[in-house]
């Protein structure tokens, strides 16, 4: 065992504070990590706050690492001291169903293990996530960093771990690429990674947003067209358009403005995950057109792996605010109120300060 420093969440209603706890001692496949950066995930908010009513207590958040491996288990193959590595949102599995076997870990028909706030399936444990200053984690979920990536991409590369792979994985399933013609709902954390990502796949894309504001940000990332979502007329010139849209929305909105935008045979996707159900829609406009409305949660580790030699063969990285975790309360309520572009990453260095931050 070996204790080690993070911030947590000791109940629904408390800020982050720094917290002490201990990691496993090294199993004969596992690696440890030195923290270098951690992403912010939306999920991360929706644990700490309870809001899916499923939060086990006391929760240190972060599935979106990248760090540098310190430790090795007697039995490793794959890795070795001093490689820079990632940790995404899945820590295990139980690798022998028929999700696991195909590379579907996050569908694992038993249980995934998460991050952060699952059960240890060994010592029954809960995992605690990456706003802290190491990791233990199975060597098979652990991710290599591509080295076209340099050092100074690596807070960036952080968020590929969760937004990343949440757009990557649908784009890829329903075989996005030239020719197609994609719609993105929502320019935030993981709406601007899918713009970037159907972009470099071949599609011409579509943003659909409520925010003004990030009509040039849309075109700057690669959008072929940026729609008012607010704006009737310009919405209706893109009905029975669109051959897929990811909508990345995780707040309740009506889905039949954006249904009616789909072609015969048409998906939406959606990869947004709310607090409370969406508002029921018109299911004539699937039923009549053939349309399909369909979910999609991150990725298994081959993909994630795939997904992170994609973005760097293509130089795709998030846009970041990096921030002290000393900070991150306030980075919480600035999300809330979107006020980031378009992703913070903690600078797990901080964690050791002792200047005034």
């Amino acid at each position: 065992m070996s204790k080690v420093q993070g911030y947590a969440a000791l109940n629904a209603k408390s800020p982050l504070t720094f917290f002490e706890f201990e990691r496993r001692a090294l199993r004969p496949h596992d690696v440890k990590i030195d923290i270098l950066y951690c992403g912010v995930c939306h999920s991360d908010l929706h644990k700490v706050r309870n809001e899916w009513k499923n939060t086990m207590y006391p929760v240190v958040p972060g599935h979106e690492i990248v760090g540098r491996i310190v430790d090795l288990g007697p039995q490793t193959s794959l890795f070795k001291i001093g490689e820079l590595v990632a940790v995404g949102c899945l820590v295990d599995a139980c690798r022998l169903c028929t999700s696991c076997l195909e590379g579907l870990e996050q569908y694992c028909e038993k249980q995934s293990i998460f991050t952060y706030d699952s059960i240890d399936p060994v010592d029954r444990s809960a995992t605690r996530g990456g706003y802290s200053s190491q990791i233990i984690v199975d060597e098979k979920f652990t991710l290599k960093i591509p080295t076209a990536f340099k050092e100074k991409d690596l807070p960036a590369v952080a968020p590929l771990l969760c937004a990343g792979i949440t757009t990557y994985s649908p784009l890829r399933h329903w075989h996005v690429g030239k020719n197609s013609r994609v719609g993105v709902v929502g320019l935030g954390g993981l709406g601007h990674m899918a713009v970037q990502l159907a972009c470099a796949m071949g599609a011409e894309v579509a943003v659909f947003t409520s925010s003004k504001n990030k009509v040039q940000d849309a075109k700057k990332l690669g959008a072929h067209h940026v729609v008012l979502s607010s704006e009737k007329k310009e919405m209706e010139l893109f009905i029975d358009s669109l051959d897929f849209i990811i909508n990345t929305v995780s707040a309740t909105h009506s889905l039949d403005h954006f249904i009616q935008l789909l072609k015969r045979n048409g998906t939406m996707c959606m990869v947004g995950l709310p607090e409370s159900c969406y508002p029921s829609f018109d299911t004539a406009q699937l039923i009549f057109r053939r349309k399909s409305l369909a979910g999609s949660l991150i990725g298994g580790i081959r993909e994630t792996q795939e997904m992170l030699e994609f973005c760097a063969q293509h130089h795709i990285l998030p846009e970041i605010e990096i921030i002290a975790i000393q900070k991150i309360n306030e980075a919480f309520e600035r999300m809330l109120k979107n006020d980031v572009k378009y992703r913070f990453v903690i600078d797990m260095a901080s964690l050791h300060s002792k200047k005034p931050i």
